[in-house]
């Protein structure tokens, strides 16, 4: 097993809380960012869509039949942006 120590010298309690506070805010503002410019290509499978949207896939279907929603194909399966069907749902 390895341990690992680590000294701290000549810094008070309150100087160390705000060090570790700027760099845990750092952080959480590249984690906040990758998280908003990733999800804007999340691609969901038509059951995650159906259970997004709480329908039936033959529902999800027929929306995407009709051109509510619109579906892409990689191979032989379908996948729904997950910020396309959030827009539709906000109009």
């Amino acid at each position: 097993m390895i341990t690992k120590t680590i000294e701290v010298q000549e810094i008070t309690v309150d100087e160390l809380a705000d060090r570790v506070a700027d760099k845990l805010l750092i952080k959480i503002k590249h984690y906040l960012n990758d998280l908003h410019t990733n999800g804007n290509e999340a691609y969901l499978t038509r059951q995650e869509t159906a259970d997004f949207l709480k329908i039936s896939l033959v529902s999800l279907w027929n929306w995407t039949n009709k051109g509510i929603i619109k579906s892409y194909a990689i191979g032989n399966k379908r996948y729904y942006n997950k910020q396309e069907i959030l827009a539709i749902l906000r109009k």
